[in-house]
């Protein structure tokens, strides 16, 4: 168990490079690593902390290559998902990370709240290389919209 504790770990911290020098605790009501299927899964109640980010969600997923903890190929979180920076939480229904292409999606009633106002949208992907969000609308009927204070 305790191998597979650490193995876990080590999959939330090569999720991006800054992860790989700090800390990252996991908590959830239960964990499963499927060697087979090339999964570690967390259930119930999850909350992943990191020293610039906390996530939460009702499950995530980390599914891995051949190569184990080093070879990522993502990390989904599912179910009532938030993300809190010291500036900002954003909030949705899945959250998709794939290292290959840093990038970041977070999907299905989007919300993303800071002092500079509110976004609304059906989908956000943030690109963790470029520093570029894109929010879009959901569907043919759904709109982006934002609400912003000026100083």
């Amino acid at each position: 168990m305790i191998k597979r504790l650490l193995l876990a770990l080590a999959f939330a911290a090569t999720l991006h490079p800054a992860f790989a020098q700090q800390p990252v605790d996991i908590t959830a009501d239960l964990f499963t690593v499927d060697e087979n299927t090339r999964e570690a899964v967390f259930t119930g109640n999850v909350e992943v902390v990191h020293p610039t980010v906390k996530v939460w969600a009702d499950k995530v997923v980390a599914t891995y290559g051949e190569g184990g903890t080093s070879d990522i190929k993502t990390f989904v979180a599912t179910g009532n998902v938030t993300l809190e920076t010291t500036d900002q939480t954003a909030t949705g229904e899945r959250a998709v990370f794939t290292p290959a292409d840093q990038l970041l999606r977070l999907t299905e009633n989007v919300e993303v709240i800071n002092s500079g106002g509110t976004v609304a949208a059906g989908e956000l992907v943030v690109n963790l290389a470029t520093n570029v969000s894109t929010f879009t609308s959901s569907g043919s009927s759904g709109r982006v919209t934002g609400t912003f204070t000026t100083q």
